[in-house]
């Protein structure tokens, strides 16, 4: 059985985000899932320093590592990626064993002004690039709107969206059959 893991950009429990991570993980199909926890220390030499790696941090690369491929739902704050996301990133940079590396990744976004997302996801994907990874190039999800985009049970209402984000997690599925 495959391991997708999860990685919600925004702390937020209600976030659109999150719904659409869930979506996501619905279309993903039958996996063990995991969801990430992004509640990390500030990245601080002078903790790495003294303490080494933080044991949250460490459990994120091992999720990643034990992983078959990462899905990662962020936000869009002031054009770009939230902080929470990029110390998290941050983190797992200073960990052992690079686990991202030659790791099949998707990244989704929804936001509420007309891009969904796309600055967000343009930034991700520049953040990424030291690590390596496999990043699925489409189809991009990129939820406009979004705090009119879900049901009150958490769907999407647009079945555009569903579609692409059904080809999207198929497309990410077979990414790990590549391997």
């Amino acid at each position: 059985m495959l391991t997708l893991l999860g990685v919600p950009g925004a702390l937020r429990a209600a976030s659109v985000n999150r719904l659409l991570l869930a979506e996501a993980r619905r279309a993903f199909g039958e996996a063990q899932q995991t969801e990430a926890n992004l509640r990390l220390p500030l990245h601080d030499g002078d903790l790495e320093d003294s303490h080494g790696i933080p044991a949250e941090v460490q459990t994120l690369a091992d999720q990643i590592v034990a992983a078959d491929a990462v899905v990662i739902a962020t936000p869009e704050y002031n054009k770009s990626i939230p902080g929470v996301l990029k110390n998290a990133l941050d983190w797992v940079s200073r960990t052992k064993g690079a686990p991202f590396r030659d790791k099949p990744v998707a990244i989704i976004s929804a936001a509420n002004g007309r891009g969904g997302g796309d600055r967000s996801q343009f930034a991700l994907r520049l953040a990424l690039t030291p690590f390596r990874p496999r990043l699925l190039s489409g189809p991009e999800i990129l939820v406009a709107d979004a705090r009119h985009a879900f049901t009150t049970e958490g769907r999407l209402i647009d079945q555009r969206y569903q579609y692409a984000l059904s080809e999207l997690m198929q497309a990410l599925k077979a990414e790990v059959a590549r391997n």
